[in-house]
C-alpha cells in the first residue's frame, strides 16, 4: 500500500499515513466523530494497535489483516464508548493483552473496557523499528493517554486532539484546566505531526497545539465577559452568546465544554459558584 500521509480519512477505508502507520477508519461516522473512529496499526513486527473503535466484526477483521493476523499489544487511549469497545474482541482474536489506564465511573465510559494492565506515564512500548511512549493528558478524560511514536516524532492524540473540530470536555471526570496544561505539556515535545481519533493527520504539530489552547483560551474570555457585564448568570443565560460561531443544534454538546470552562473559573477563583449561578469576582 502507497504511503499518503495526507490521505483524508474515509469511513472503513485502510489507509498507510506513516513509515509503518496504518489507519483503519471505523464504521461510526457522526457529526462528533467525523468519518468515524481513527484505529491505527503501528509496526510490522510487533504491530501495536491503537483505540480499536467499535465493536463491529467487519472492521475488527480489518485491523487484524492490516497487522497481519497477529497483534503484539493493544492501547486504548482511553475508554470512551467510540475508542475501546472494539478492544475485547481483539484481545479474544489475537491472545493480545489490552494495555490503559482504568475507566472512571462517570456514565460516560464503555461498559467492556477491561485492561490487562495499566499505562504508566512515559512507558515504552516497542514495535520493531520503532517504540511508542505514553504520556497521561488528562483533560478529556481523566484516564486519557496520547503515545508518541519516538522516531517518527509521532503523536497519537487519542480524543486529545482531533482534527477539523475541538473536542468535548464533560465535568466532573473531564477538567478544561488538565485539559490546558496537558496540551502544554505536549507542545514541549518533538513532535512533527499528531495522528488524531478522529480526522485526517495534522502536520505542524506544535503550531496546531497552540492553535487549539489560543482558541480555548478565546473562548474562556467570551466567557469571562458575559459573566463580567452580567454580574452572576446560570450557564443557559451565556451560552448562546459564548458559542455564537457554532450552530445551534451543536449547543448541547457545547454545554459541556462551557461547564468545564466555568468550573475553571471557579477552580481559579475569577467565578464563584452559587447554586446554578456563577457570580463573577473578576481577575
Amino acid at each position: 500500500m502507497d504511503l499518503d500521509p495526507h490521505a483524508l480519512p474515509l469511513t472503513g477505508a485502510v489507509q498507510r499515513i506513516g513509515a509503518a502507520v496504518w489507519r483503519i477508519v471505523a464504521p461510526n461516522p457522526s457529526p462528533l466523530t467525523g468519518p468515524g473512529t481513527n484505529t491505527y496499526v503501528v509496526g510490522v513486527d510487533r504491530p501495536v494497535v491503537i483505540d480499536p473503535g467499535v465493536d463491529q466484526p467487519a472492521h475488527l477483521e480489518r485491523v487484524l489483516e492490516v497487522a497481519g493476523g497477529r497483534i503484539e499489544r493493544i492501547v486504548c487511549t482511553h475508554s470512551h464508548p467510540d475508542h475501546s469497545p472494539g478492544a475485547a474482541w481483539l484481545r479474544e482474536r489475537s491472545g493480545a493483552p489490552v494495555l490503559g489506564l482504568p475507566a472512571p465511573d462517570d456514565g460516560h465510559q464503555d461498559v467492556s473496557y477491561a485492561p490487562d494492565a495499566p499505562l504508566a506515564d512515559g512507558e515504552r512500548i516497542g514495535t520493531g523499528d520503532d517504540a511508542l511512549r505514553a504520556i497521561h493528558t488528562p483533560g478529556h478524560a481523566s484516564n486519557h493517554v496520547c503515545l508518541l511514536l519516538e522516531r517518527e516524532q509521532l503523536l497519537f492524540t487519542g480524543d486529545h486532539l482531533m482534527s477539523g473540530s475541538t473536542v468535548i470536555i464533560i465535568p466532573p471526570d473531564g477538567s478544561m484546566r488538565l485539559y490546558l496544561e496537558s496540551l502544554r505539556r505536549l507542545g514541549k515535545l518533538p513532535l512533527t505531526a499528531l495522528a488524531p481519533g478522529h480526522g485526517a493527520r495534522m502536520p505542524a504539530a506544535v503550531a496546531e497545539i497552540e492553535r487549539v489552547i489560543g482558541h480555548r483560551l478565546a473562548r474562556e474570555d467570551k466567557l469571562a465577559r458575559a459573566l463580567g457585564r452580567r454580574r452572576a448568570a446560570t450557564l443557559d443565560d451565556v451560552l448562546p452568546e459564548v458559542y455564537d460561531d457554532v450552530p445551534k443544534f451543536m449547543h448541547v454538546y457545547a454545554r459541556y465544554s462551557l461547564l468545564a470552562h466555568a468550573q475553571k473559573l471557579v477552580e481559579e477563583g475569577r467565578a464563584l459558584l452559587d447554586g446554578e449561578l456563577y457570580r463573577w469576582r473578576g481577575d
